[in-house]
């Protein structure tokens, strides 16, 4: 029993640390692609700018702005794939201090605002009291990923909530929209990579996933469901 006990734990261990070196190489590939691809995608932004200054057929202007929806849609998501595979293998470490959360909060809701304005979207705080141990840049990071999911599934017109509450000696912070709400069935998989369910909402799939582990390491927990009368709640 003792030699079966030592050959698992070796194999075990010797498992982990191929699993480590694994992660570590997918973390060297995913930088080395945002490095090589950094100047195409910046390129290919500069000169649609460059075309949307020229007189253009109707046709042709709907063309350039499809290409810089799409280059931009690109450069969003290889930041995204970047920040969650260097938070993943620890090449970005989080320092968390104790402090108010408020002025976080509303940071990342004033970051937002333009956005929301061009979607007429309103957005509204409550209940700023809170405190607790965090990195405020990583919070505002997850919270501007956050806002940016609701306002894609929320929809133009609809509202924002944001709101801050006190559970014993950790605080929560939700973020409501009042768009449609998400499946039941599609509920326990929308913190999976790359997973966008039957939602027309464009996106890249991977919001969610870089807001999991940057609550995960805050010793947190991210809740996404229905709201009661319409709409989701995170």
């Amino acid at each position: 029993l003792e030699n079966q006990l030592h050959q698992y734990l070796a194999a075990g261990s010797v498992s982990a640390e191929k699993q480590k070196k694994r992660e570590e190489q997918i973390s060297t590939l995913i930088s080395d692609i945002s490095h090589q691809t950094r100047t195409p995608v910046a390129n290919l932004l500069l000169y649609a700018g460059l075309l949307e200054e020229q007189p253009l057929t109707p046709q042709a202007g709907e063309c350039v702005r499809a290409i810089r929806t799409q280059a931009e849609k690109l450069q969003s998501l290889i930041e995204a794939l970047v920040k969650t595979s260097r938070l993943e293998t620890g090449l970005l470490t989080l320092h968390p201090k104790p402090g108010k959360i408020s002025p976080v909060v509303e940071r990342a809701v004033s970051q937002y605002e333009p956005k929301a304005s061009e979607k007429d979207i309103s957005l509204a705080v409550k209940n700023t009291r809170g405190s607790g141990v965090f990195d405020p840049k990583w919070t505002e990071e997850a919270l501007c990923n956050l806002l940016d999911n609701a306002a894609k599934h929320g929809g133009s017109g609809h509202r924002i909530d944001t709101a801050i509450r006190k559970a014993g000696d950790a605080a929560v912070i939700t973020i409501r929209d009042y768009g449609p709400g998400i499946p039941e069935d599609e509920l326990p998989h929308v913190k999976y990579k790359f997973y966008k369910g039957s939602s027309k909402a464009r996106g890249s799939g991977i919001g969610l996933a870089v807001c999991e582990e940057i609550v995960t390491r805050h010793n947190g927990r991210l809740d996404i469901g229905n709201a009661e009368g319409g709409g989701c709640i995170v």
